[in-house]
């Protein structure tokens, strides 16, 4: 029985901006569908304005979004 490879993808988190995924991913709906992110790194809303969600819109900026960038001090 042969398994498929795993997929390996990196998520960046920007301040007050988007989540950056990187990599070889594969995004879907909640009910298991497929979403087309149209390239091989996509920006995921954080803000929960964008009107093409989960895709970044770039609303983030004219909504003056504020997050942490996930920058921890140590």
């Amino acid at each position: 029985m042969s398994t498929a490879p795993e997929k390996s993808a990196t998520i960046t988190s920007y301040e007050d901006g988007p989540l950056l995924v990187r990599g070889d991913f594969e995004l879907r709906t909640q009910s298991g569908e497929v979403i087309d992110g149209g390239r091989g790194t996509v920006a995921l809303c954080r803000c929960g304005l964008s009107a093409i969600k989960p895709l970044c819109d770039g609303t983030h900026k004219s909504a003056k979004f504020h997050a942490s960038g996930g920058d921890r001090e140590r």
